[in-house]
């Protein structure tokens, strides 16, 4: 995989992320303007800002926005349980999907075709 498409990949996942930021923004005022004022009195309606807001200060507050309790030990132990030939083959495999990091593997250009 070429650094350009490398690249091309992080902008597109860039772009994608500061996406879902925006929609859950705009789900958290939706729903904040509906639910709030009608259940507690004297409450008003909040702007977009402010629901983006409410989303960095549940951030802060109760941690990140992706579940990382047992997830990750669940890899690890798996990843533990491989012999070094299965580990190999799926680093290997990874490599492949995820595109070759800098200082992995070979550093052979790669045979035009002509």
């Amino acid at each position: 995989m070429s650094m350009n498409c490398w690249k091309t990949k992080c902008w597109k996942m860039g772009l994608l992320v500061l996406a879902g930021i925006a929609a859950l923004g705009w789900v958290l005022m939706a729903l904040w303007n509906w639910l709030v004022p009608a259940l507690f009195s004297g409450t008003r309606e909040i702007g977009y800002l402010q629901a983006l807001g409410l989303l960095v200060l549940s951030k802060i507050l109760f941690g990140s926005f992706r579940g990382r309790g047992c997830h990750g030990r669940w890899h690890r132990q798996r990843l533990e349980q491989m012999t070094p030939e299965e580990r190999e083959k799926f680093q290997a495999g990874m490599r492949g999907c995820c595109g070759k990091r800098k200082g992995d593997g070979e550093d052979t250009p790669k045979q035009q075709h002509d």
